[in-house]
């Protein structure tokens, strides 16, 4: 199989699908692996490391995506990428269709074999997702403990205070992936943090894990309406497999928080937990809305690329490797995991989280091969 790495264009994307180790390997497994030019340079990966491993280097996107019979990236195609797309190409990345219908109905028009990292499930969990929650989780507090500075808009609040000043007050909602990471390195500051979760055994969990100055919390609406009205920093660490984040922050509870607080709402990529949230960039990160600072970055752990990258491929690469022996048709008929992610195809939608936020009909996968 032809596998190709574009050089990612989402603003300040500096991720790459790819390590030099995984071209060795897929190059060993008998396949060619075409890199777009300089797409690892954000990594720190020279082309020159590329082709020591074994890749062959294109000069355009243009013709890499041409070239290519599957594509590996990081983020979701672009309206530049769209007209790349074709029906007979698989397209293995992050998607989160329910949040972008111009981008279904791109990939839907496109005709292509669409799988999900996020989306893929094993045992239960998402293990393509699960690297990249880590990363985010944890950014997240070193982007809200910089927003709250005043020079950055917020309240003037240090997360872990100091002698004699009480700490600042962290709020999770979701004690996922995302939210545990979150909780931990706020704790490691030194805040007053609170977890909201729906599992009570999760809750249990963390309850024994956590250090003390982590407080848990059942989520409903009265619990997060009274305590986002003390939190210093929120963050939004709800997930719902493929689908629309839910809104468990309506712009009326905005009113009752603390001027210059912040909100970072991991959840953006999905739509995100708060109502008044939108996506941001990384040369643009924050805007407030009723005194209250948003951070609504969609590729946060672009920032911190080169250990993004390694992560993320070190998850992802087994994955690939099987999409590649067994080529793609065979993985959706014989691969459980893969079929799971697995999107869009042949202009239909096959997973229902995405049907159901678009209200479009949701078709078996295996009926399609």
């Amino acid at each position: 199989m032809r596998i190709g790495v574009p050089k990612e264009i989402k603003s300040n994307e500096n991720r790459v699908g790819i390590v030099p180790a995984g071209v060795h390997a897929l190059v060993g497994d008998g396949h060619r692996v075409l890199i777009e030019t300089t797409a690892g340079l954000g990594s720190g990966i020279t082309d020159q490391e590329f082709k020591d491993a074994g890749a062959e280097i294109v000069a355009t996107a243009k013709d890499l995506w041409a070239k290519s019979e599957m594509v590996m990236k990081v983020k979701e195609p672009l309206a530049a990428e769209y007209p790349l797309c074709r029906p007979d190409l698989t397209v293995f990345t992050y998607f989160h269709f329910a949040a972008a219908r111009e981008l279904t109905d791109a990939m839907l028009k496109s005709g292509a074999l669409c799988f999900a990292y996020e989306t893929l499930e094993v045992d239960g969990k998402l293990p393509l997702l699960v690297p990249m929650s880590e990363v985010a989780g944890r950014m997240a507090i070193q982007v809200g403990a910089s927003s709250l500075e005043k020079a950055h808009g917020g309240r003037g609040v240090l997360l872990g205070g100091v002698p004699g000043v009480e700490p600042g007050n962290v709020v999770v909602l979701g004690g996922g992936t995302v939210g545990t990471h979150a909780a931990k390195m706020a704790a490691g500051l030194g805040a007053h943090v609170t977890i909201l979760d729906v599992n009570l055994d999760r809750l249990r969990y963390l309850e024994d894990v956590m250090p003390k100055n982590v407080t848990t919390v059942y989520s409903n609406a009265v619990n997060i309406h009274h305590r986002v009205k003390y939190a210093d920093l929120v963050v939004g660490a709800v997930l719902l497999e493929g689908a629309r984040a839910p809104v468990l922050i309506p712009r009326s509870y905005l009113k009752a928080m603390k001027e210059g607080s912040v909100i970072v709402d991991v959840a953006v990529d999905q739509g995100g937990c708060c109502e008044t949230i939108k996506p941001t960039t990384h040369a643009d990160p924050t805007y407030v809305v009723d005194g209250v600072v948003h951070y609504g970055v969609a590729n946060m752990p672009g920032a911190v690329a080169r250990t993004s990258t390694y992560a993320l491929t070190n998850a992802t690469l087994p994955f690939a490797r099987r999409l590649a022996r067994l080529g793609p048709v065979n993985a959706v008929k014989q691969d459980a995991p893969l079929r799971g992610a697995v999107n869009a195809w042949k202009g239909k939608v096959t997973h229902k989280g995405v049907a159901d936020a678009f209200a479009m009909p949701c078709h078996d996968v295996l009926t399609l091969t």
